[in-house]
């Protein structure tokens, strides 16, 4: 699956006529969240969204690839990591 900039998902927001808050509230994410991460530099970005509600939304937004995890106080399954 292709990602995309965060450039040309604000350009599909607007095409869209999509309000990024209200995109954020729909998906109880932040809406200040959000908008930094559409905000930030493409090629040098300040957020990294390596973790948490930020690599949620970046997956989301399909600025990276990867699993959204709803669960945060679920134990992580790092079996995999172990050998087992």
């Amino acid at each position: 699956m292709p990602t995309k900039t965060r450039s040309a998902v604000r350009a599909e927001f607007t095409s869209r006529g999509w309000s990024i808050s209200a995109w954020a509230k729909q998906r109880g994410y932040s809406p200040q969240l959000v908008h930094s991460i559409l905000h930030d530099d493409d090629k040098k970005p300040t957020r990294k969204c390596l973790r948490g509600e930020s690599h949620n939304i970046a997956v989301e937004l399909k600025l990276k690839q990867g699993e959204v995890s709803r669960l945060p106080s679920a134990p992580m399954a790092l079996s995999h990591f172990a050998g087992a």
